[in-house]
């Protein structure tokens, strides 16, 4: 008797004691209603009243979007798949309000992923998926507040297209990387030649001014000598007519200068005559014409 009593004891307090994990919650319904929640940790229940009606994990969960056929809005058929992270907030709701939220997350995902798609050509759905990832998780997390559950994010992990269309996409682009290339060597060569005349420009700019200074440094040399010889044959002209030996002083000194130059000549075809010899060789030619006036 004792013995069954406490086989008793030991299944009533398996069945009363509830050790729940941090990263779950169990759902408890009491004769068939919902009673609590229970969060991570210890927990005793009413066994054969109260039962664990499900355990809901509240870690980040994805539900992957299967890959499907889409067409855009120019009638190109692509295929698209994605991911979405979601984590349950209310465990109550998330069971009483939708038969199985991951189900009907990942087939609201492809109903919004098709409109979204069906509204936008080829070249924007390849080129905004960020876009396609914001619009998928508000339309997501609309619908899924009211299931207990909140869209972390939304991510479109591949978007296929015909093999076809992705040649000619691939010729595309190559054409407009060409085209890119050409402009930009036309850009560089205009840069280049304007560049190049702009240093011509400068160049010619400085040639002109260098020249300009030189006139007016030139002019400025002619004008500065003109006035020192004036203000010679000033003080010349000054000295002659305070004293009359200074033009005779001046003739002596021009000519010592002029029998400087002749004596450095090396020729041999010279012969220097001191000025009075001249003076008698002068007179006595005139002699000679005297007294031949008077035979």
């Amino acid at each position: 008797m004792a013995f069954l009593v406490v086989i008793l004891v030991v299944v009533f307090l398996k069945l009363a004691v509830k050790i729940v994990s941090q990263s779950d919650i169990y759902i408890v319904e009491r004769l068939g209603r919902f009673h609590k929640v229970l969060d991570g940790g210890f927990h005793i229940i009413i066994p054969f009243i109260d039962q664990i009606r499900d355990e809901i994990t509240i870690r980040e969960q994805l539900v992957d979007i299967t890959k499907q056929q889409v067409i855009t809005k120019d009638n190109v058929n692509i295929s698209v798949d994605g991911i979405v992270f979601l984590k349950v907030t209310d465990g109550k709701m998330a069971l009483y309000n939708v038969d199985s939220y991951k189900r009907a997350i990942a087939n609201l995902a492809m109903t919004t992923l098709r409109g979204e798609i069906g509204a936008m050509n080829l070249d924007d759905t390849l080129s905004s998926r960020d876009r396609l990832n914001s619009a998928l998780q508000v339309a997501l997390g609309d619908a899924a507040n009211n299931w207990g559950v909140k869209i972390m994010r939304v991510e479109i992990s591949e978007i296929s297209v015909p093999s076809g269309i992705e040649e000619a996409m691939n010729l595309q682009m190559k054409a407009e990387r060409e085209k890119r290339a050409i402009e930009l060597k036309a850009e560089a060569e205009k840069a280049a030649l304007i560049r190049n005349a702009e240093a011509l420009k400068q160049e010619k700019v400085l040639q002109a001014e260098a020249i300009e200074r030189m006139a007016d440094a030139k002019k400025y040399e002619q004008i500065a000598l003109a006035t020192a010889q004036k203000e010679a044959m000033d003080m010349i002209n000054a000295s002659m007519s305070q004293n009359q030996n200074a033009a005779e002083f001046l003739l002596a000194k021009d000519r010592v200068m002029a029998f400087n130059e002749l004596a450095k000549n090396t020729s041999k075809d010279k012969i220097l005559v001191p000025y009075e010899a001249s003076e008698l060789i002068g007179s006595l030619s005139v002699l000679k014409e005297f007294l031949g006036k008077k035979q």
